[in-house]
């Protein structure tokens, strides 16, 4: 991967806030939306997601998920262009007693002010989403296979 794809990795992570969250819904493909922040090593990537919701049902049943994270689309060129990462994983629900969930709750409450209230209701939990493998579209004609590395290369870029 070469530097320029490394800067849209960590331009994608770094300045889109939403992901389209896929998880297995009784035994088929569910999309929804999920805001979500990572680590500063690019290595976890943390959602806040409401027990009530779907695709944390679907989680708790099968912790296989995707993440779609993109560029957002604003008319000026061929939306085929635009960035893209597709992240695979599992996500596991963060222990409310650790260090983690404190380091992961404040990553998330700098990025997400507005959600300091979820954090009292307790219907919502924290989960990390530790990428396996993953698709980087940097442009046209421009994509590659991601790894751990250049997910960790990338928060340094």
């Amino acid at each position: 991967m070469d530097a320029d794809a490394l800067k849209t990795l960590s331009r994608l992570i770094t300045t889109e806030r939403v992901s389209s969250l896929g998880t297995v819904h009784e035994g088929a493909p569910f999309v929804s939306m999920a805001l979500y922040v990572a680590s500063n090593d690019f290595n976890s990537f943390f959602l806040h997601l409401s027990r009530l919701a779907v695709h944390t049902k679907d989680i708790l049943a099968d912790p296989r998920i995707s993440l779609m994270i993109a560029e957002a689309d604003r008319g000026e060129s061929d939306p085929q262009t635009l960035g893209r990462l597709t992240l695979l994983g599992e996500a596991r629900e963060i222990d409310k007693s650790t260090t983690e969930y404190s380091n992961a709750r404040a990553l998330y409450l700098q990025r997400f002010p507005d959600s300091a209230m979820t954090f009292g209701l307790g219907d919502f939990a924290l989960f990390a989403v530790r990428p396996r493998s993953g698709r980087l579209v940097a442009g046209f004609a421009r994509t590659f296979n991601i790894t751990g590395e250049d997910l960790r290369r990338a928060s340094a870029a």
